[in-house]
């Protein structure tokens, strides 16, 4: 494809749905767009052109697009040059179906978004449709990868005003999945893993401490899983913690997300526990506590060497946080296997986890495998059930801050009044996180955004502490 001229003046509104990957894509599209000329408007009415990047793991996250497609739909009716690019996970799955929406000019999937500044100029330029999806996503492609790869070196930079949290950058370090969970729609939409090289990310971990970057995050489907041979060297995720960790500037290191497995395990927790710099802090899914369905979602391990596995965690970090994903509602779940969820719930003590109920995903295993069995307010019921358990556990080690001062990455100015009114324009209400990821609320200058602070915990709730600030805050 011919690369166009750079396209000033026209507007562009961006919409993300799902996960930390769709965000880091949509920050690097976002760099492109305004490198290529393009300016961001927050209203849709104003735009020349409506980008929005999709989620294709549950349901209800495709049937939001849609929705809003519809919306699209009959605004383009008032204004028919404006073009509709849709990109990500549910670009790949639907391709030319979602190409044939009456709203949509433009479909790119997440390993075509180098081409997608030139896909929304054409459009632009001729008003026609543009259709950009892998083929064979589940192969891998070295021309894809390399095209990736330069595309997330010249544009996986902070100081961009794309609504991302000052002081802090996502870094992918590998893509694709080759777990084949048989709910997980991702190794069909994202393809097989592909680690990027050290040298390669190191480097974008310095560019980012250059433009004052505080913490940066690994990404990664199964981030623990990255593997990278160079020479007689086989890196994997504790090398590169530790390499990043040297990075002059970078002070908070996390990764996400990890699959339950020994490989490389206990390197990776030697490295949190001997460097201040990676946070104590564990994202590490379960799915389920039964071992029947464990067995049935293709997940390589039991509910008893998951537990091992965090009690590994605990020995090798002390008061390292944790936090898991459950399923509930696989076809096939009994009241009986439900239960051993909730047991292993409380055996973990997470400080939260993330509950949804199942959604079958078409071309997944279980969709073509199983009938999805479970009746909605059985799996509703259970959803709620499970979140009021680790509502209880959370609200427990949330208590253990009380009157504790513990140090944050302010993120900005809180979007939810939770307590504390504001103390005047100079002072509003603020959000940070400690390093184990809680939620702190305290009132404090916007100055501090993207910098750190001592905060004094006064109050808590189950996933929010609140404070203020500390007298004397180290401010770096």
């Amino acid at each position: 494809m011919v690369i166009l001229a750079p396209m000033p003046g026209h507007k562009v509104h961006i919409k993300c749905f799902g996960c930390q990957m769709n965000k880091l894509d949509t920050a690097l599209v976002t760099t492109a767009l305004m490198d290529a000329g393009f300016s961001l408007t927050a209203g849709v009415k104003d735009a020349d052109v409506v980008l929005i990047n999709t989620c294709s793991v549950r349901e209800h996250a495709e049937a939001r697009v849609l929705s809003h497609l519809g919306h699209l739909k009959h605004l383009k009716r008032q204004k028919p040059n404006l073009i509709v690019a849709v990109m990500g996970c549910m670009a790949q799955r639907l391709g030319d179906k979602l190409l044939a929406h009456e709203a949509v000019n433009v479909v790119c999937g997440p390993t075509e978004i180098p081409r997608l500044v030139d896909l929304i100029g054409e459009a632009l330029e001729r008003n026609a449709k543009q259709l950009a999806i892998t083929p064979e996503i589940r192969r891998e492609n070295e021309s894809h990868s390399a095209s990736l790869e330069r595309f997330e070196s010249a544009y996986g930079r902070d100081g961009v005003d794309d609504g991302s949290v000052p002081g802090q950058a996502f870094v992918r370090v590998m893509r694709g999945c080759n777990n084949f969970c048989t709910y997980c729609i991702v190794p069909h939409v994202r393809g097989p893993e592909v680690c990027r090289s050290p040298q390669a990310i190191v480097e974008q971990v310095r560019k980012l401490a250059e433009q004052r970057v505080k913490q940066v995050t690994f990404l990664g489907q199964t981030v623990n899983a990255y593997k990278y041979r160079a020479g007689e060297k086989t890196y994997c995720l504790a090398d590169l913690l530790s390499l990043a960790s040297q990075v002059e500037g970078i002070e908070w290191l996390r990764f996400v997300t990890s699959y339950p497995s020994a490989e490389y395990y206990d390197e990776i927790l030697a490295v949190m526990a001997s460097s201040e710099k990676v946070c104590p802090y564990l994202h590490i899914p379960a799915q389920s506590g039964s071992d029947r369905v464990l067995h049935a979602m293709n997940r390589h391990y039991t509910a008893a060497q998951y537990l091992e596995l965090l009690n590994r965690a605990r020995d090798a970090v002390p008061g390292i946080a944790l936090a898991g994903d459950f399923i509930v509602g696989f076809p096939g779940e009994t009241d009986e296997d439900f239960e051993a969820t909730v047991k292993l719930v409380r055996q973990a003590q997470y400080r939260n986890c993330f509950i949804f109920k199942y959604s079958p995903r078409p071309g997944t295993a279980a969709d073509r495998w199983h009938q999805d069995s479970v009746p909605a307010e059985v799996k509703q019921r259970r959803n709620v059930e499970l979140l009021a358990v680790q509502e209880q556990i959370s609200d427990v080690l949330s208590r253990q801050f009380q009157g504790q001062t513990v140090r944050v990455l302010v993120e900005g100015p809180s979007k939810k009044a939770h307590v504390n009114p504001t103390d005047g324009a100079d002072n509003p209400q603020l959000v940070g996180r400690t390093s184990g990821d809680h939620i702190v609320v305290f009132n404090g200058p916007l100055s501090l955004a993207g910098r750190f602070a001592d905060v004094h915990i006064t109050r808590t709730s189950p996933l929010t502490l609140f404070g203020t600030l500390a007298p004397a805050p180290a401010l770096r």
